[in-house]
């Protein structure tokens, strides 16, 4: 009985080593996709969500100071005639 528990537990420690060494693999395999995924978008010259909502409010409010300028000068045009 005694030989059959060690064969049990042999197993059994083989079986959770194992285990461990695939997590392991698998926290190396993702750290490895993020590090290539974040270097292939750095090379990309993409631009992060924050950015882009900067540089769009900054459009509509050029925008906007546009159409007030417009219509000023058209204010200022109609007077002259």
């Amino acid at each position: 009985m005694q030989t059959r528990n060690k064969v049990l537990d042999d197993i059994s420690q083989l079986m959770t080593n194992a285990m461990g060494v695939a997590q392991g693999a698998k926290d190396e395999a993702e750290t490895a996709m993020k590090g290539f995924v974040d270097r292939w978008l750095a090379d990309r010259d993409f631009v992060t969500r924050e950015e882009f909502d900067a540089v769009r409010l900054m459009a509509q409010k050029a925008r906007e100071e546009n159409e007030v300028l417009k219509a000023r000068l058209d204010a200022l045009e109609a007077d002259k005639d």
